[in-house]
């Protein structure tokens, strides 16, 4: 048997770190939570928490038998807990989704003390036998998979669980973190999402959205979600408020029956969102992905079809070639200015480097293909300015030099929103501190898509 619930980990909730008063209706709601747990009286609770250990292509699970934590980081020592870890589900956890291909295990644990994300629900639920898993950075139909192996582990043991997905919305509401309308945007749907039982929905959430609202918790409800695959779920909103600048939302998720697996629906949505963006790339674009596609599988770069627009063969420009997969950056890599005799030939070039040589990620494998999309940036010729009062974040990319070191960034970016980000981004890519002496120079793009 399983319940499961969505709650946020605002420190602030717990008393001692805050006084008790802080955002009642979320306490009010939690403590609704808390009872409901312990009068079910679970042989185990699995925490979800976006503040364990967290890897871009891994789901890290607390290894060991025990495990502790106080809230000394927020000056509320006082407040501990000692909780043991269920080792035989946390296993077979890992078990099932290494049978799965999901990468996912105990490795890499860097801190064993408990996370804010774990124990804040811990104060609520006083919950003394857990298993705790975060997230990873893979795609959204992954964190399903993997909460699909955490529902099949706990079926064949017998345990009794309740699962808690530990997470807020988003922290662009207005607070220390600013303002952001896609903060509102992404709330706004998360909510509307559970108001009306609509998991499927929920997983056609926009990423680039998630991220600019500055999110940590959808990847916590999808992992959940995938918990409570095979199940007819009904959720409800407890509550949902955002008086500090970042949304915190409470839910409970019941299960009354089976249905199918919506794993196969998520899938299909994803390919055919990916095969829409296809649709309408330009021929900058179909040109980049052919050679990303050609070269992964052969070794070899593609021959320039017939067809291309004067502008590609007749034109010299820099280019940079950027690859996206669930969302997240594959790989980028370009030229500032021209290097070979026309545009086409210089996103082939880039191409190869952008998904084999980029030093952030490892080379881009065939299985990946069918999930990649691709943008290409056509640059105009840099030019000197003054100071940074003369960029915009969304019309000018920056490059920043300072001796032999040199950092760029290209504008109208996903979360770069002011000027002063960009370039602290340039800055840092290039090893320039803000002491160093530097130049400024910006320059405009055209974005193929």
């Amino acid at each position: 048997m399983i319940k499961a619930y969505l709650v946020p980990h605002p420190p602030l909730i717990v008393k001692g770190v805050g006084d008790g008063t802080e955002i009642p209706q979320t306490r009010a709601a939690y403590e609704q939570i808390g009872r409901e747990v312990r009068e079910y009286n679970p042989d185990v609770t699995v925490i979800i928490s976006p503040h364990s250990i967290l890897y871009a292509d891994y789901f890290h699970i607390s290894p060991g038998d025990k495990a502790s934590g106080n809230f000394a980081q927020f000056r509320c020592p006082q407040v501990m807990f000692d909780v043991e870890y269920d080792a035989e589900l946390a296993k077979a956890i890992a078990d099932f989704a290494e049978q799965d291909g999901i990468p996912a295990g105990f490795l890499g644990e860097r801190e064993k003390s408990l996370d804010h994300g774990t124990m804040v629900p811990l104060y609520f639920t006083q919950s003394k036998r857990i298993v705790r898993v975060s997230l990873s950075g893979l795609g959204f139909a992954e964190q399903y998979r993997f909460g699909m192996c955490i529902r099949r582990a706990i079926d064949k043991l017998g345990r009794r669980a309740v699962v808690i997905a530990s997470g807020d919305m988003s922290h662009k509401l207005g607070g220390s973190y600013g303002f952001s309308e896609f903060g509102v945007q992404h709330d706004s749907y998360v909510r509307e999402c559970i108001e009306k039982s609509d998991i499927r929905r929920l997983f056609a959430v926009d990423p680039d959205v998630a991220e600019n609202a500055g999110e940590c918790g959808l990847r916590s409800i999808m992992i959940m979600c995938g918990a409570l695959d095979g199940l007819n779920v009904k959720s409800e909103v407890l509550h949902y408020e955002a008086p500090y600048g970042v949304g915190y939302l409470t839910a409970k998720f019941t299960a009354d029956g089976k249905c199918e697996s919506l794993l196969p629906v998520i899938i299909a949505d994803k390919q055919a969102k990916i095969q829409q963006i296809r649709s309408s790339e330009d021929e900058f674009v179909k040109l980049a992905r052919a050679n990303v596609e050609h070269f992964t599988q052969t070794g070899r770069t593609i021959n320039l079809p017939d067809g291309l627009p004067g502008e590609m063969l007749e034109n010299q420009a820099g280019v940079f070639v950027s690859i996206h997969k669930n969302g997240n950056l594959r790989g980028c890599i370009g030229t500032t200015e021209p290097t070979c005799a026309n545009v086409a030939l210089e996103i082939i070039q880039n191409g190869v480097s952008a998904c084999s040589r980029d030093p952030r990620f490892e080379p881009v494998t065939p299985d990946e293909l069918g999930d990649l999309t691709y943008s290409v940036d056509v640059l105009f010729p840099p030019e000197p300015i003054a100071d940074k009062s003369q960029l915009d974040a969304v019309k000018y990319g920056v490059i920043v030099t300072s001796g032999h070191r040199r950092g760029l960034l290209l504008p109208n970016l996903d979360g770069v929103e002011t000027v002063d980000e960009q370039l602290r981004i340039a800055m840092q890519k290039g090893g320039i501190k803000p002491s160093d002496k530097y130049t400024l120079e910006r320059f405009e793009v055209v974005r193929h898509l």
